[in-house]
């Protein structure tokens, strides 16, 4: 689970930032709230990010993204790290940008932190957190490596640091290099966390065209419920030998496509979703994820999902991780850019109840969202903890903060009010409509 994530340095975020998941004394909504006893600690299973247009949102969700690519992928060799500094005060822009996480793994917590440039890291630590204090398992600073004195005798941890290069994290090389004492860090980053942008397609759909999947039949029923007018999903065979689609990507799909590796592809512009699977006989052969609606006389009416709204297309897409973070076993942290495109607000709100109602506080998946929508700030669904904003100052730097920093706030209070008034911050500098048009005239 993710307790912090601190960042500097990072697109609008000049200054030091730090988002935390860790729940205040607040007592509304605890019955929701993730307990971590060794810890004396509660952590949240949701927050929502507003902010005006510009105030940093989504820039938040890059850092995240950024953060997870440098660490899974890593960077070839002589190639520059894709860091994007504060570009609005020059000193800014030789200066590293700086991550830090708070990650609890089970029962143990973690901090890991890294300090990049576009051609090096500058510093790199990983911590264990113990409730006697910090256990420091290795500290590289100045290209030079400093292990804990349980790790110090490993030869092994020298060497990999040896062939680790400037433009790489240790972590990183250490577990391609099968150091399996700092894999989970590793696989948090490239298992649990989940990002999903407004355009990113759920990678479920390929169940979703096995109509007799659980998968499948829990995400028809919830889209049934949800007014989509869509009774289920299933695939359709089309031909593949037709298929209308560039020749380099054809041959790409002969090559990869294997009976144990379908491979999923969108055709554009028409947006339809297809399945790419190799049979027995070492054919190809393709389906297209088409929805079932009932027509007036009762009868089953199958359109492309393409046909669909583009609301329902984003619920096809949306509604597999909700129903998968709802899950009793999952552990991720499912991060949404622009949860509300497209959708109702009533129907966003539905899914989310649906994921808090199956909480208890042993549960350990996460969601974290920015949006637009004011309906949902409501302290009938969240906590005020649960709430943040993105603020943007008059330099153009972006900061991060709770509603439950705000001590005015009370439970019973309407705190979409306040927001709209400005009072929290997060929403646009605009000018009145009579000004713009004097603006226009000028």
């Amino acid at each position: 689970m993710l307790i912090s994530f601190e960042f500097e340095n990072w697109m609008s975020f000049r200054d030091e930032t730090e988002f935390s998941m860790v729940a205040s004394r607040e007592r509304r909504h605890g019955g929701h709230l993730t307990a971590v006893p060794k810890f004396r600690m509660r952590l949240l299973p949701i927050t929502a990010l507003y902010g005006g247009n510009a105030s940093g949102k989504t820039n938040f969700f890059k850092a995240l993204a950024f953060a997870r690519h440098f660490i899974v992928h890593g960077t070839p060799i002589d190639t520059r790290i894709p860091v994007q500094p504060f570009q609005l005060d020059p000193d800014m822009a030789e200066k590293p940008v700086k991550m830090c996480f708070g990650l609890l793994l089970k029962d143990v917590i973690y901090e890991f932190s890294f300090a990049v440039t576009e051609s090096r890291v500058v510093e790199e630590k990983l911590v264990q957190v113990l409730t006697t204090g910090d256990r420091v398992l290795y500290h590289r600073h100045d290209g030079k490596p400093h292990f804990h004195r349980s790790l110090e005798k490993d030869q092994r941890l020298h060497f990999v640091f040896e062939g680790t290069r400037d433009n790489q994290l240790f972590l990183t090389n250490a577990v391609s290099q099968k150091i399996d004492r700092f894999k989970p860090i590793f696989d948090w980053f490239r298992k649990k966390l989940v990002l999903i942008a407004p355009d990113t397609r759920f990678k479920h759909f390929p169940l979703l065209m096995q109509r007799e999947h659980p998968m499948s039949n829990r995400v028809s029923r919830l889209l049934s419920s949800l007014d989509t007018g869509i009774e289920c999903l299933t695939g359709e065979k089309v031909d593949f030998d037709n298929l209308q689609i560039p020749q380099d990507l054809r041959d790409e799909l002969i090559q990869e496509v294997s009976e144990e590796n379908p491979v999923c592809i969108r055709r554009e512009p028409s947006n339809e979703r297809l399945v790419v699977e190799r049979s027995n006989n070492g054919v190809l052969t393709a389906k297209k994820l088409i929805a079932s609606h009932k027509s007036i006389d009762g009868k089953e009416i199958f359109f492309d999902i393409n046909q669909e709204s583009d609301g329902s297309q984003r619920l096809v897409d949306l509604v597999p991780a909700f129903i998968e973070a709802s899950a009793p076993t999952c552990d991720r942290l499912f991060v949404f850019d622009e949860l509300d495109r497209s959708l109702h607000t009533k129907l966003l709100s539905n899914l989310i109840k649906f994921f808090l109602l199956e909480r208890n506080q042993k549960s350990r998946c996460q969601i974290l969202f920015t949006t637009h929508d004011l309906m949902l700030m409501d302290q009938d669904i969240f906590r005020r903890d649960e709430l943040w904003v993105a603020e943007r100052d008059q330099h153009g730097g972006s900061s991060l903060i709770s509603f439950s920093e705000y001590s005015d706030i009370r439970y019973d209070k309407d705190v979409r009010k306040s927001y709209l008034q400005g009072r929290m911050g997060g929403i646009p500098r605009l000018l009145e409509a009579e000004q713009l048009y004097c603006a226009e005239d000028e």
